[in-house]
Parts: C-alpha cells; structure tokens; sequence
C-alpha cells in the first residue's frame, strides 16, 4: 500500500496539481467494470447509475467499456446535461420528477432536442395521478412520452403497488395517445441490508420477486406479451445485482457506485471489487505534538501535549475517512472543518508539508460534485483531468 500511494503522490505532483481533488485509478475502475460485465447472467443489459458516477466523460468511458447506451438520471438538470453529453443514450429516471420539472426541461430545449428528449427519455411514474398530468403535458407539447411505471417491491419509498393501484395506470396508459409503455423499475436495495435473522431477508427476497412478477402478469392483461418481454425490466443497483442469475423477471440491471466502490459499499456481494476513487488533498502545516486550540491556558487541566503528528490538512469534512498516511484519524477535541481539517497521525509519520492526505469516500454520489477537477491516474500519470457533472443528484 505505501508503495501505491507514493505512485500517485508522485504522479499528482507530476501534474503539477496542489489543491484537494478526486482521483480515480482507472485500471482499478477498468477491472471493476469487467467483473460486473462477468456476474451479468447471460443476456442482462446493464444501465450506469449516472448519480453515482456524475461525470460525463467517466460515464462515456463506462458505457464504451461495458458496451451499452443505457443511464439513469435523476433530475432535469441532469437529464439535459445528458442528453447534450451522451445524445445517443437512453435514459431512465430514477426518480419521480414533478411535472413542472419535466415541462421546464421541454421548455429549454429547442423542439429538435425537444422530439429528442422524447424519444431519449423515460419518465418515472409512482402514482396514477402523476401519470395523468405527464398525459396532460405530452398532449400540450404534441409529443409521446415513453413511461416507466414505479413498482414497489418491498422498499415502500412509494410506487405502484400490484394490484389495484398498478391496474389504474396500466388501464389508463394502455387508452392514452399520448403516453407509451416503456417499462418497469423495482428498486430493493433493502435486500442485503435486512437481517437474515429468522429467514427475514428470505422471505423479503422473495416477496420482491412476487411483487415484481405479478406486475409483469398484470401488464400483459394490458400490452401484448411480446411488449411486456422486451420492454425494460429494470431492476437491483451496486447492492444487489449480483442477486440475479437470469432473465425471468428483470431483462436490465442498474449499479454504479460498486464501480468505484467507496467504503460504504464494503459487503461481501462486492468483494471482488477495489476501490478505484480517493480525495487528494494536501497537508498545509505539521506538527510533532497534538496540541489542541488554547491548550497553553488549560494545562492544568488537559496535561500537556500528546505526542503525535497533527496535520492540517486543505478542506475537508468530507464524506471520507482519512486512508493513507496509516493511522490518521480527525480529532475529537478539535471537532471537523470544511476549510482546515484538523488531523491526528502516530508519532514519525511519514509526511511533510504540501505532500498529499489521501482519504477514501464513504459514498460516491455528493463526494464527486464537491470537485471540480477529477484526476485521472492510469498507473503512472495523470493521464487526464475530468470535470463533474454541474448539477447534484
């Protein structure tokens, strides 16, 4: 490991960079995109999660690696960046929009981009009264909008539920002339995260599946058969697409932060995954004691001085923990700094000013959109400098 990071210190001062930035190693990102390509069962498509891999270029990168043109967005915002950055992708959103969010974008996009977004975008429907007014916009706009309808298989953040509610919409989209049937999204990342504890999980497993299928059953009482195999049947994200094994129920599967894999997703589904993105942030001033703000005034009370390393470090308060110099941990004397983040470090560790902290995030999705330089490291260099998406998820 030290021998890893005194690569990339050397390689960032290389590039002559010397502020905190994201850094991913893409030969570890590359190795992550062929061992999610291996656990596809046979025939699965695969959809990036764009929220968790906010940056055009790296999704440009992925979806050429992992030979697809399916995304999933989240916001208008990002849907337009999208639909400029990717315009031959398909997009799902992941999320529900307000009508008015999806009637902003129309409104600024030329009618070209607009018959684009059409063709280009899927739009998410939880209830069937959102799915009346996205009719009521598609025939004000005089375009078809593609729906995919919401079901909820047991994570109960909203949705169709199968059943009546699910028959209402499909029985309304399937007399509109303004709206198609694109597909499904079932969402169950509770699926790892339950307790196994008296078959719990199990039995959650299972009702996902049941869900899902009588959803799928109940479309074809609407839609052809033929539609309802080919349309998209999305399901799983970085926690759970190893479950899948074949086709039966979902034909597309939706994973990014298990791409890059910060901490947060350390589970034994993941573990043939490496992470691939760190903070590199430099360390301002250091010193040989731990000495904490006004300590010279309180000595009588909190003893001198610990020996130690303290580091200052360039921002933080990130969602990261500190991973390299080993033993490098905030302090809970000082508490936490977004301008200058107050580390602890064993005694002799090896640092100096303006050499690099390295920390590792514990997410992906709000960490990328904090910086706005994305270094590429290919094993020797920085090979490249990427810029995130201008939008949150």
């Amino acid at each position: 490991m030290q021998a890893y990071f005194a690569k990339l210190q050397k390689a960032l001062g290389a590039a002559g960079l010397a502020e905190p930035v994201l850094l991913i190693d893409r030969r570890k990102l590359d190795e992550n995109i062929k061992q999610l390509k291996h656990m596809l069962p046979r025939n699965m498509a695969y959809r990036i999660v764009a929220k968790s891999l906010p940056c055009a270029p790296l999704l440009a990168h992925i979806a050429k690696a992992a030979k697809t043109d399916r995304v999933m967005s989240f916001n208008r915002e990002m849907s337009r960046q999208l639909l400029t950055a990717l315009p031959r992708a398909d997009q799902l959103l992941g999320k529900p929009l307000p009508v008015a969010a999806a009637a902003d974008l129309f409104d600024a996009l030329p009618a070209v981009k607009g018959k684009q977004a059409a063709k280009r975008i899927q739009w998410l429907i939880d209830t069937p009264q959102r799915l009346k007014q996205y009719e009521a916009l598609a025939k004000k706009l005089g375009l078809k909008l593609r729906i995919n309808f919401e079901v909820d298989v047991g994570l109960h953040r909203g949705g169709l539920m199968p059943g009546d509610t699910l028959e209402t919409a499909l029985r309304f989209l399937a007399a509109s002339e303004h709206l198609i049937l694109a597909g499904y999204l079932g969402y169950e990342p509770h699926l790892t995260k339950i307790p196994t504890l008296d078959g719990w999980r199990s039995r959650a497993k299972k009702g996902a599946q049941k869900a899902y299928g009588q959803a799928l059953r109940q479309g074809r009482a609407h839609f052809s058969a033929a539609h309802i195999e080919t349309m998209v049947r999305n399901m799983a994200g970085s926690p759970t697409f190893g479950l899948y094994k074949n086709t039966e129920l979902a034909n597309e599967l939706a994973a990014g932060s298990a791409l890059v894999k910060p901490s947060d997703f350390d589970m034994p589904i993941l573990k043939d995954f490496e992470a691939a993105a760190f903070i590199a942030t430099p360390a301002l001033k250091i010193s040989d004691e731990l000495a904490i703000a006004a300590w010279e005034y309180g000595e009588n009370i909190v003893g001198r001085p610990q020996k130690g390393t303290g580091i200052f470090i360039h921002g933080g308060y990130w969602m990261a923990n500190p991973i390299w110099p080993k033993g490098l941990k905030t302090s809970p004397l000082f508490g936490r700094s977004s301008n200058q983040e107050f580390l602890e470090g064993p005694k002799k560790t090896p640092l100096k000013v303006d050499d690099f902290v390295f920390l590792r995030p514990t997410q992906s999705e709000a960490i990328f959109l904090q910086f706005p330089k994305i270094a590429i490291f290919d094993g020797r260099r920085i090979c490249d400098i990427w810029q995130p998406l201008s939008v949150s998820a």
